[in-house]
């Protein structure tokens, strides 16, 4: 089973995700300072990045 751009845009989507919430849990539960605010504007940005990969599957 090969995989093309979409199917690949698709996982880089849904890792992302993944990835942006487990940042912003760990900005949230784990850390109560300064350092929570980083974790969670990072997990933002990371969705945001999501989000663009998924706006380009079926355009590249």
């Amino acid at each position: 089973m090969g995989m093309n751009k979409n199917t690949v845009l698709a996982w880089a989507t849904f890792i992302m995700m993944v990835v942006g919430v487990v940042l912003i849990a760990l900005g949230a539960f784990r850390y109560d300072d300064v350092a929570g605010w980083g974790f969670a504007a990072v997990g933002i940005g990371f969705f945001a990045i999501a989000w663009v990969f998924n706006a380009l599957k079926g355009r590249v």
